[in-house]
C-alpha cells in the first residue's frame, strides 16, 4: 500500500486554476520532490497535502485512508504530518530542546527527552539543546526544523523549499546530509524546490511541474537522459536542440553523423508517423559532444566556462548551429580556437518540429551506443 496517493487533485482560486489534475503516489521510505519554476503549483499541491487548503477536485489518501476530497477536509493536526517551512518557523522564545520537543506528548516525561536526545544527536546538534534559536547558523536552524518535524515520528514529512535562505555550498551539503537523516528515520517525505540539484541531491523520485501539471514524474537519470517532453528538457540539466531529418533505412541524419536504428523510426501515437523526410530537433547534452582532436568535424569556440575540473565550451558548427560540450579542463583552448569534437552520447530524444507537430511532447527516443565518428546504432527499442 503507498504511503501517499493523489489522485486527479484540481485546485482553484476563483476562475484560475493553479493545480491540474495531478496524480501520483509515493511508497513508505521514499524521497520525492515536486520540481519547477516560480507559479508552477509545486508549493499550492504541497499545502494541499498538509490539510492547509480544500481541494476543488479529486482525493488524497495516507496510507489507503481518504484526508482530502471536495467539502471534505482532515484537519491538518490530525494527518500525523511532519512540515519544514522556508523560514524554519522555530519560536525564538524556546530552546532548541523545546522546540524539537513541541510536538511530543508533554506527558511522556523521560521518554520525550530521550526523543529530543536522540534527534539532536541525529542530526549533529548533541549537547546544543538550551541554545535558542538566534544562537545558531542557518544551517543548524534547519537541522532544529527537521528535528522537530521528525520527533513525533509522522507518517509523511513535508518540506517546502527548505534550503532557499541558505548560501550555495551549505545547500548543497545540507541537502546531502538531510536526505541521509530522512533515510535513517526511515521517513516518507516530499520536497519543493525550483533547484534541480537539489531535487538531485535529495529525492528518489521527481516530479516536474509546469503550468499546474505533472511534466513527468521519474527517477533523476531519467529525467536527464529520457525527458518526456520539450519543457522537461530545457528545464533538466543543459543541453541544445539540433535539427535532423529522417532518412531512409530506419536513419536520422544529422551536422555531427547519422542515427541508425534497428526498428522504423516511430513517433509518439498523438502524431503522424515519422515518415522519410520528417524533421526533428535531437536534443545533445554536454557531455553527449566529446573534444577529439583527430574528428573530422571540426567547431569554433565561442563561449568558456571555467569549472575547476572541466571547462563547459559553447562550440559553433559549420552551420551555424552551437552545441555545448563538457572537457576536462586541461584542454583549454581560446576563444576563435577550431576544435574537433564527435557524438558519443548514451541516449539520444529527438523531437518533430513543432510546425510539423502540433503537440510539442511529440518524440521520437533514440537509445543508441555508439560505434563509429559519425555513425551510431541503435540497440534499443524506439517509442
Amino acid at each position: 500500500m503507498a504511503q501517499l496517493e493523489l489522485t486527479d487533485i484540481v485546485q482553484r482560486y476563483g476562475r484560475q486554476t493553479v493545480v491540474d489534475g495531478v496524480s501520483f503516489s509515493l511508497a513508505a521510505g521514499r524521497i520525492a520532490c515536486l520540481l519547477g519554476p516560480s507559479g508552477c503549483g509545486k508549493t499550492t499541491l504541497l499545502r494541499c497535502i498538509a490539510g492547509f487548503e480544500e481541494i476543488t477536485g479529486g482525493e488524497i489518501r495516507l496510507r489507503g485512508s481518504p484526508v482530502s476530497r471536495p467539502g471534505n477536509r482532515l484537519a491538518p493536526e490530525k494527518r500525523r504530518i511532519g512540515m519544514v517551512f522556508q523560514d524554519y518557523a522555530l519560536f525564538p522564545h524556546l530552546t532548541v530542546g523545546s522546540n524539537v520537543a513541541f510536538g511530543l506528548d508533554r506527558r511522556a516525561g523521560q521518554a520525550a527527552e530521550q526523543r529530543v536526545n536522540e534527534l539532536l544527536a541525529t542530526v549533529g546538534l548533541a549537547g546544543l539543546g538550551d541554545k535558542y534559536p538566534h544562537e545558531l547558523s542557518g544551517g543548524q536552524q534547519q537541522r532544529v526544523a527537521l528535528a522537530r518535524a521528525l520527533a513525533p515520528r509522522p507518517e509523511l514529512i513535508l518540506l517546502d523549499e527548505p534550503f532557499s535562505n541558505l548560501d550555495v555550498g551549505l545547500r548543497e551539503r545540507l541537502s546531502i546530509e538531510v536526505r541521509e537523516i530522512l533515510k535513517r528515520e526511515g521517513s516518507t517525505a516530499i520536497m519543493v524546490t525550483h533547484d534541480q540539484h537539489e531535487a538531485f541531491a535529495m529525492a528518489d523520485e521527481i516530479g516536474v511541474m509546469y503550468d499546474g501539471r505533472i511534466q513527468q514524474w521519474d527517477i533523476p537519470y531519467n529525467l536527464y537522459h529520457r525527458p518526456a517532453n520539450r519543457f522537461v528538457a530545457d528545464f533538466i540539466g543543459q543541453g541544445v536542440l539540433l535539427a535532423g531529418t529522417v532518412g531512409d533505412h530506419n536513419s536520422v541524419r544529422m551536422e555531427l553523423g547519422t542515427l541508425i536504428s534497428d526498428t522504423p523510426v516511430e513517433c509518439n501515437e498523438s502524431c503522424t508517423s515519422c515518415d522519410q523526410g520528417c524533421r526533428v530537433d535531437i536534443l545533445l547534452r554536454p557531455d553527449d559532444i566529446v573534444h577529439d582532436d583527430s574528428s573530422p568535424v571540426q567547431a569554433e569556440v565561442l563561449h568558456k566556462a571555467f569549472r575547476g575540473a572541466e571547462i563547459l565550451y559553447t562550440l559553433r558548427l559549420a552551420s551555424g548551429s552551437e552545441v555545448l560540450s563538457l572537457v576536462p579542463s586541461h584542454h583549454n583552448h581560446a576563444l576563435g580556437e577550431k576544435i574537433g569534437i564527435r557524438l558519443d552520447a548514451d541516449h539520444v530524444i529527438a523531437f518533430k518540429k513543432h510546425d510539423e507537430c502540433t503537440d510539442p511532447a511529440c518524440e521520437i527516443r533514440l537509445e543508441q551506443q555508439a560505434t563509429k565518428p559519425v555513425t551510431w546504432h541503435n540497440h534499443g527499442a524506439l517509442r
